[in-house]
């Protein structure tokens, strides 16, 4: 793994999402897991990617109808705020994302080749919902990927287990946090 050319994108770690149940990881496992990566990254010159999932005013969000009538409303005053773990990273990008993936509407895959990143490395919550569509839209996009497994979780183990056994293979290398950190040496 270039360093130089290599990113860690970091989905969703933010107030409202950690604070909910996670399996087969809880989201502070997961935190104080992607702490490490940001924190290694960032001491070896790396890019990192900071995304979460904000509205303006409620109006920017895509609201399709569905079968779960999910709502996106009603969310407490600071629920898209970064957990305190990674505000204390000064060195990171920071996106906001108005849907499920962190290329659509933003400028990540802009800074990515700005700065000749060819490999992203994922981890974040939830592994089925945001990691899973920014990997898709990353292959799209001709990135290498690395998924890394005990830093990223879901509402269920079902749902991680699906992306890590049938989905992520197909599209990039799985590895654990003590293989990233290794690759970094």
């Amino acid at each position: 793994m270039d360093k130089n050319k290599t990113a860690l994108v970091v989905i969703d770690l933010q107030n409202g999402i950690v604070n909910s149940s996670r399996m087969p990881y809880t989201s502070a496992q997961v935190v104080e897991k992607t702490t490490r990566l940001v924190n290694a990254f960032t001491k070896n010159g790396a890019f990192v990617a900071l995304v979460r999932v904000s509205s303006f005013d409620g109006k920017d969000w895509f609201v399709p109808q569905t079968d779960s009538n999910r709502s996106t409303s009603g969310f407490s005053d600071g629920w898209d705020h970064y957990v305190p773990e990674l505000n204390a990273f000064q060195k990171t990008y920071r996106i906001t994302k108005r849907q499920w993936g962190a290329f659509y509407g933003t400028d990540l895959d802009l800074q990515l080749r700005r700065r000749g990143i060819d490999t992203v490395v994922l981890c974040g919550i939830s592994t089925g919902i945001g990691v899973d569509t920014t990997a898709r839209e990353a292959y799209a996009h001709g990135y290498q990927q690395i998924f890394v497994e005990d830093a990223m979780t879901a509402s269920t183990k079902e749902e991680h287990d699906h992306c890590i056994t049938h989905i992520f293979p197909r599209i990039g290398k799985i590895r654990t946090t003590e293989e990233v950190l290794a690759l970094l040496q």
